[in-house]
């Protein structure tokens, strides 16, 4: 062991953090930075720069409260300042909570149709018609899809889609045993989880140190 490295690691000791704690806590985040990168059985929704300094991953549900109050009133600001400027990439997985969130998702993916873009914009206007798709989902999503220039039988083929379903499912559980996502909303800034709605300068206290390095 050299000088400086063993001088190192009695200030550790001395300030009460032992070697092994920061190394144990840096090897448990790029397992879990391994496990988000693993190709999921739906593609990713990503914006930003897919070589941003940060990465963002948020798990949120369609009929989450919590959720459409974050993507209101502090994703544009977030994405303004942090992931239109190639700062930040901003990487959104559904984990429904119930079968209603689930085919708001599904909704959302047919019409978007692989374009992240428009996928956001879907989601954007979900949230905001949250309340009367809770009371009224049949007829929202009807509104929702044709909007977006889904007739009622391309809606209804689209939110009876197995398939889509069944990928839906599948990284929903992925998600609860393999990240241990239990509630929404939940973000992972560079592998670290964090739970719970945040607002934008919670955020940005979070961003600023990783943005330094």
């Amino acid at each position: 062991m050299t000088r400086i490295r063993y001088a190192f690691l009695t200030a550790l000791t001395f300030v009460g953090i032992s070697s092994s704690h920061l190394i144990g806590g840096a090897m448990a985040q790029g397992a879990t930075t391994a496990l988000l990168a693993q190709p999921m059985s739906l593609p990713d929704m990503a914006l930003g720069d897919a070589k941003a300094p940060a990465t963002i991953f948020e798990f949120a549900s369609m009929t989450c409260p919590h959720c459409a109050a974050f993507e209101q009133n502090d994703f544009p600001m977030l994405r303004s300042k942090y992931i239109d400027t190639g700062k930040v990439r901003y990487v959104f997985r559904e984990f429904p909570l119930d079968i209603k969130a689930a085919s708001a998702s599904v909704l959302a993916r047919c019409i978007a149709n692989g374009d992240a873009e428009k996928f956001f914009a879907a989601i954007d206007t979900i949230f905001k018609l949250q309340d009367p798709l809770m009371a009224h989902t049949r007829e929202t999503m009807l509104a929702i899809g044709k909007a977006a220039g889904l007739d009622d039988k391309g809606v209804e083929n689209c939110v009876s889609d197995q398939a889509t379903m069944d990928k839906l499912s599948a990284d929903e559980t992925f998600a609860a045993q393999k990240l241990r996502v239990k509630a929404t909303p939940t973000f992972f800034i560079n592998g670290k989880m964090v739970e719970g709605a945040m607002s934008f300068e919670e955020f940005e206290a979070k961003l600023k140190p990783l943005l330094k390095k």
